[in-house]
């Protein structure tokens, strides 16, 4: 029924917790399929998709690209999007199943909550400032991942192969009267918010939605996201 897409560059570290979750309770049952859509990776990534049993699709290096390379290899009637540094949480199958099993959904997409693995207070901050970005102007990011039909998907073109944006471009197509927001959340990684600090990463995160908006080339806004 459900194809979930994970793209890669040397996650060996993430991805053990990402597919573990994923599979976790009832998960397992509504997973037909998961795909690694590689991007080079150096570190033993490959490897370890394919001993946990993952179908491992190598990709032009680039998020947009193993997406759209992902999403063209998957198999299954419904599509989860899903980053390598992000894990699902306990509640995640009961709301995929519910928002599968209901036909309105077949011209929607949904998202999870934003979530980070980290205890202090400005991650707090920061998954507030999301959730009122995801409600008031439809525009969450591929972190919170993303599940829609494949029928869907594929008559909104699928992911295009941009370095940067690419997230933001989707949600776009998708359009505000049909994204649904669930109620599990995607927890992921706080690394590089506490390598970068909170603010600096945030403004920079939120300066190239601001230069993307105004037409800056996703090419060039890469480079500045680093």
């Amino acid at each position: 029924m459900l194809s979930a897409v994970i793209p890669t560059l040397n996650a060996v570290e993430e991805l053990t917790s990402t597919l573990s979750a994923l599979r976790r309770g009832r998960g397992a049952d509504l997973l037909a399929e998961v795909i690694v859509a590689d991007g080079g990776s150096s570190d033993g990534t490959v490897d370890l998709a394919l001993e946990a049993g993952c179908r491992v699709a190598a990709a032009p290096r680039g998020r947009g690209a193993q997406l759209r390379v992902g999403g063209d290899a998957a198999l299954g009637d419904w599509l989860l999007f899903l980053h390598a540094d992000t894990r699902l949480d306990d509640k995640w199958s009961e709301d995929a199943a519910s928002f599968m099993a209901d036909p309105a959904n077949g011209e929607r997409a949904a998202v999870f909550a934003f979530k980070l693995d980290d205890t202090r207070l400005e991650a707090r901050v920061l998954e507030r400032i999301v959730a009122v970005r995801t409600r008031l102007l439809a525009l969450p990011y591929g972190d919170q991942g993303l599940l829609l039909s494949r029928d869907f998907y594929r008559r909104l073109g699928g992911y295009r192969a941009m370095p940067l944006m690419e997230d933001v471009d989707m949600v776009r197509r998708i359009g505000r009267r049909r994204l649904h927001p669930l109620r599990s959340a995607a927890v992921t990684s706080a690394a590089r918010y506490r390598r970068d600090g909170y603010v600096w990463r945030s403004l920079r995160n939120l300066g190239c939605l601001a230069l993307y908006t105004l037409g800056v080339p996703p090419r060039l806004l890469a480079r500045l996201y680093g």
